[in-house]
């Protein structure tokens, strides 16, 4: 605890030195950028402080101690109330302060003799500023809830690997990983989970009083695949319409630029529409679905023995084995087999264009947007080294999923990729710019930075 107060107290102190007089606005960007790193690490030593607090608080007001608790002697009906009241936060937040405190907190036995903190890696990770509490809870949450059911072994390593995959991500990056982390350590529990999402499934209808039609849903994660797949295609095909409309009368039949442009939520209900018109047998035909496949990824030794788990491409939610088996007997479904003979996949340069098997391979290899994380359907296959200018092959090694802000943010900042080892189990990186990283230290992407793997 002292230790990351006095941690805490140098990074503070360097963040006020970097801004003396407090004019934030004067600063130049490297030093703005400085700044904003001092200022996340301050606070994520400050989420280490408070939760050993916040621990020490409830243990000081368990319910054995009755009116002396603690809490109750400051007026407080329980220690989170009073957590909550003393530091403005509301009462979810506290609660989760004492849980990564009590996790993370050293331990006595019943000897009396000091005993590691029940999560060491989640402790060590948070003490020195390297995760928040967020990113704590999340994974001490996961752990124990499958503690009973997996091994103290498989436990430690999947605590040590999630901690060192959390820094730099988002809360939404991480929670996927750890449902894939789960679904490893659980696999038993993952048909379990399926069933309860199944039974809790349902879709409303409600006129409302001015003569909209209001909709409102949840899906499992099997049911909501074709749905989530064929509307994100159908609103892809609008966007690229958008991005390459022409003025009219140019010859070419593409959307006129001076029409009203719609949000994304209205392309989303749009594309809805269009979907049910297009089943209730109207004439249109001109629905640009092409593409839009649900991909259902399952390692060959599960599917033979109905062992483990599966995943679905854009689902962060795995399913069970039995799920993929019928998924993979439907239209628009593409069941990838890890370990089976696959299709040529290098084609140097007798073509431009990605196969769709190409792409698939992608898809394995970068689980979506090599640099930040978003779904295959997001996103394209591009040549590393250019076809026309570079005489770039069309093969994986040369190929990355990027969505397009990442592509464009690639082209115009100067970064580079970088991809190490065969096929779908090469690893890619991106190295920044010198005015990012003067070192160019490369940056782990794709499915190794965004997707939950254990050791072989």
């Amino acid at each position: 605890m002292t230790t990351s107060l006095a941690a805490l107290a140098d990074v503070v102190g360097g963040a006020v030195a970097m801004c003396p007089d407090g004019e934030i606005e004067s600063l130049p960007a490297d030093a703005l950028l400085l700044l904003h790193a001092s200022l996340g690490q301050a606070r994520r030593l400050m989420d280490a402080a408070q939760t050993r607090v916040a621990s020490e608080i409830a243990r000081q007001s368990r319910p054995e101690m009755g009116s002396g608790g603690l809490a109750k002697q400051q007026g407080f009906r329980n220690p989170t109330v009073f957590i909550a009241a003393t530091m403005g936060t509301t009462a979810g937040e506290a609660a989760r302060l004492v849980q990564v405190g009590e996790a993370t907190a050293p331990r006595m036995t019943f000897g009396g003799e000091a005993a590691p903190a029940r999560h060491p890696h989640v402790a060590e990770a948070l003490a020195s500023g390297r995760i928040g509490a967020h990113a704590a809870s999340v994974v001490v949450t996961m752990l124990d809830r499958v503690g009973p059911r997996a091994s103290r072994e498989a436990l430690d390593e999947a605590e040590h690997r999630l901690v060192a995959q959390a820094p730099g991500l988002t809360h939404d990056q991480l929670s996927k990983i750890v449902l894939r982390a789960e679904a490893f350590l659980d696999p038993n529990g993952v048909e379990r989970r399926e069933d309860e999402l199944r039974a809790e499934r349902w879709l409303t209808f409600r006129e409302g009083r001015d003569g909209s039609l209001d909709l409102s849903g949840r899906f499992d994660p099997a049911g909501g695949a074709p749905i989530k797949a064929a509307l994100e295609a159908l609103v892809a095909a609008d966007l690229r319409a958008q991005r390459n409309a022409v003025p009219s009368g140019s010859g070419s039949e593409v959307v006129d630029p001076d029409a009203p442009r719609r949000s994304v939520r209205q392309m989303q209900a749009d594309a809805l529409t269009r979907l049910a018109e297009h089943a209730l047998g109207c004439d249109r035909r001109d629905l640009p679905l092409a593409g839009a496949t649900i991909v259902v990824r399952i390692a060959l030794d599960d599917l033979v023995n109905g062992t483990g788990h599966a995943t679905i491409d854009g689902i962060s939610t795995p399913v069970s084995v039995a799920t993929a088996r019928r998924m993979a007997a439907g239209g628009s479904i593409i069941p990838c087999v890890l370990g089976g003979d696959s299709e040529i996949l290098d084609w140097g340069r007798a073509r431009r264009l990605f196969s769709d098997a190409q792409r698939l391979a992608l898809a394995e290899r970068d689980g979506g947007c090599a640099m930040c994380g978003a779904p295959p359907s997001h996103t394209k296959a591009h040549h590393l080294r250019w076809w026309a200018r570079d005489a770039g092959p069309t093969d994986l090694a040369n190929g990355v999923l990027l969505c397009e802000s990442c592509h464009h943010r690639i082209h115009d900042n100067g970064w580079e990729i970088r991809i190490d080892g065969p096929g779908t189990r090469a690893k890619v990186w991106f190295i920044p710019p010198a005015h990012v990283d003067p070192a160019r230290t490369p940056r782990l992407g794709g499915r190794a930075r965004f997707d939950y793997a254990p050791a072989a």
